[in-house]
Parts: structure tokens; sequence; C-alpha cells
């Protein structure tokens, strides 16, 4: 798939139901196709009712349930809503795909993952609504890097072009799935290395 063919998916945000804008994503299904087909799937909606949690598979409704100002904001988990459960659409976890891409910018997106070493696989970016992602990082939050704030996916989708090539919106008007990583900062992975 060329880059140019590469999907876009987005989430329309509300802080404290107040809305605060959308986040658009690229995904490099280039790279790691299975790990971004869970996510887009996840954005619309579109596979119905996971086996494992009997959940709706869809990141709406869920929140962001972890913030590390300088690192990342990580949301997405239907089963719990703290980074403990979720479910892919191919049922319960799948392995990580691939480390061919790496955290060496900000703005990227990843899934988290189950086991160690806890590397998280790199399949998108967000294109747009880097303001709105610095925002969130800058929510305060407790000791345990829970927000105080209610930060929610109000709706998500994937935009796509039509046959007459116009910009439609694919959504799905169910509730949520899965847990990700946004990264926001490259000062984390230097200290990585």
């Amino acid at each position: 798939m060329a880059v140019k063919d590469r999907p876009q998916c987005f989430f329309d945000i509300a802080i404290n139901n107040i809305p605060a804008g959308r986040i658009v994503f690229e995904l490099f299904t280039d790279k790691c196709y299975k790990t971004c087909e869970n996510f887009r799937c996840l954005c619309t909606g579109e596979r119905g009712i996971g086996k494992a949690t009997q959940k709706p598979l869809h990141y709406k409704g869920t929140t962001f349930h972890r913030i590390v100002k300088n690192f990342m904001i990580q949301g997405g988990d239907i089963s719990d809503g703290n980074g403990k459960g979720g479910e892919s659409i191919y049922g319960g976890f799948f392995a990580d795909e691939s480390f061919e891409l790496k955290h060496d910018r900000a703005f990227l997106l990843s899934m988290a993952n189950r086991v160690q070493p806890m590397d998280h696989v790199v399949f998108g970016h967000v294109v747009s609504g880097q303001e709105l992602v610095k925002d969130i990082e800058n929510q305060k939050t407790n000791a345990s890097s829970l927000p105080y704030a209610d930060i929610c996916i109000v709706c998500c989708g994937e935009f796509f072009t039509t046959l007459k090539g116009t910009i439609a919106i694919r959504v799905c008007m169910v509730l949520f799935c899965s847990s990700l990583d946004l990264s926001t900062s490259q000062s984390y992975r230097r200290k990585k290395k």
C-alpha cells in the first residue's frame, strides 16, 4: 500500500463534558497492517461486540485514563477503564506485530501491550490536533497519573474518499474498546536509550 493510501481516523474529545476538539491520525498500514486494522475497526465500531468482554468493540465512550507529562497519554480501555482491560478485533489480545518503527519523535500512535519488554508497536501518528494532545497532556493528575478531568472520546471514526472523490466519514453509533498510547514528547524516548 502506498503512503498516499494510508487510512486516517479521528477522535472527537470532550473534557469534563465540554467539546475540546478533534485528533486525526494517519495509520502506517504499509508497516503494521494488523495493528492498524485493529485500531481502524475500533474507531468505526464495525466489528460489533467482543467475544471476550461482551462489550462493543469501539473507542467511543472511553476515556484517557493515564497521563504522564512529557511521555504519553493513554486511553481506550472499555472493560476496566484503567489500562488493564480491553479487547482487540481478533479476540482478546494479539501479539506485537513489528518494532520496525521507533519512538523517535512526538505525536506517534502506539498500541499498549501486556508482555515484557514493554516496547510498544508504533503504527501511526497525529496529523491534526497536536495542540489538543498537548492540552490533554497538561491536565492535572494524581500520583498514579490518573487525570482529575474526565477526558472522553465522544465520537470516533474513519475518513475515506468515495468513488466520486469526496471525503466521507465512517462512524458506528455504539460504544468503545482496547488500549493505546499517544507519545507526546521526544524527551522520554531519549532517556530510554
